[in-house]
């Protein structure tokens, strides 16, 4: 589910989807009505404790930017809340090793997988005041459903931590589609064009620059209300 590196002019996404996917209630329906069992390697279980240390050295309210790819949207979005600690994820060394700095000094950047540290928030029982997800991976064939945020196991992980959760997306449909996914479980969220402002990351600047519209999903994850799981 992760980001992946922006090179050259970009085109639009192109899909054998061209709507809601037909088995999204099926799968989530099988996600959230079983335990997620996969094991959390040691890598994530180190980064988490890095997280744990920097909370210990001075409590604050948290954001995630999962998926975070090199991190400048992580040291934008610390500018934005200077009172919270800004937690960048990305999988991948060497994305986050091109990570130019940032003039704010409470973001950190943490490789792992994003789904892994979501579960380990929980078992420690925090929760996110703040939660982006910045044009990941849309994975566009519609046998790749389980691969996107919302078709993992994760995603009930994701949704227990709360808080205020933005999605980014140049493809219409994948935040339509997670939105479907909000309101299955309960929950009620907002679509609309991401206002024209400085980048909050790279591949927000190219696709722009591509001429791409760019949508934003908005929902605050309190009380579950109305849920068919």
């Amino acid at each position: 589910m992760s980001n992946h590196e922006p090179e050259g002019n970009s085109r639009p996404v192109s899909s054998n989807q061209q709507g809601v996917h037909s088995q999204l209630g099926a799968i989530l329906r099988r996600h959230f009505n079983s335990v997620y069992r996969k094991p959390v390697p040691q890598h994530s279980r180190q980064a988490f404790t890095k997280l744990l240390n920097r909370l210990h050295q001075k409590e604050q309210p948290l954001v995630l930017d999962s998926f975070c790819g090199t991190g400048h949207s992580t040291a934008a979005l610390a500018l934005h809340h200077p009172e919270h600690l800004v937690v960048g994820i990305d999988q991948s060394g060497h994305r986050l090793a091109k990570h130019p700095g940032g003039d704010a000094e409470n973001y950190l950047l943490l490789q792992a997988e994003c789904e892994d540290i979501w579960r380990l928030l929980l078992e420690e029982g925090l929760h996110t005041r703040y939660h982006y997800l910045l044009y990941p991976n849309p994975w566009p064939k519609s046998k790749h459903l389980g691969r996107r945020i919302h078709g993992h196991p994760g995603f009930a992980h994701l949704l227990k931590l709360g808080g205020e959760l933005e999605l980014r997306s140049n493809w219409q449909l994948y935040v339509e589609e997670f939105g479907a996914a909000l309101h299955i479980c309960g929950h009620y969220s907002s679509v609309g064009r991401v206002a024209e402002r400085p980048p909050l990351t790279l591949f927000e600047d190219k696709y722009r620059r591509s001429g791409h519209a760019l949508w934003s999903l908005k929902a605050k994850l309190g009380t579950v209300t109305n849920s068919s799981l």
